[in-house]
């Protein structure tokens, strides 16, 4: 039973991996598009709304995160979330774009 677990346990971890990889990037990428501090925002806490108070995103700011998005990861989150819910937070952009993302 234990060697029946060993596989799925790797493609678990790499997709913690890999979703971590993609939250570290949109951190950089909201960062600059809110025109904060890198660092301030790698320390914010993943349920952390982008158009709150500690980011700020504003509407033309949000814009040019998705063009980013797209760009980087081939992921046109206003064709595929139309409610845009998955800008809420840092957390459900990067579970969004991990989902969505296109293999690179």
């Amino acid at each position: 039973m234990t060697e029946a677990h060993s596989p799925s346990s790797p493609s678990t971890t790499t997709s913690s991996a890999d979703r971590a990889a993609v939250e570290e990037e949109l951190r950089a990428m909201i960062a600059e598009a809110a025109r904060l501090d890198a660092a301030v925002v790698a320390g914010l806490p993943a349920d952390t709304d982008l158009f709150g108070p500690e980011i700020g995103l504003t509407s033309l700011a949000g814009v040019t995160l998705l063009g980013a998005v797209d760009a980087r990861f081939g992921v046109d989150v206003a064709a595929l979330d139309l409610s845009l819910d998955s800008l809420q937070s840092i957390a459900t952009l990067a579970d969004f774009v991990t989902a969505h993302r296109s293999t690179l």
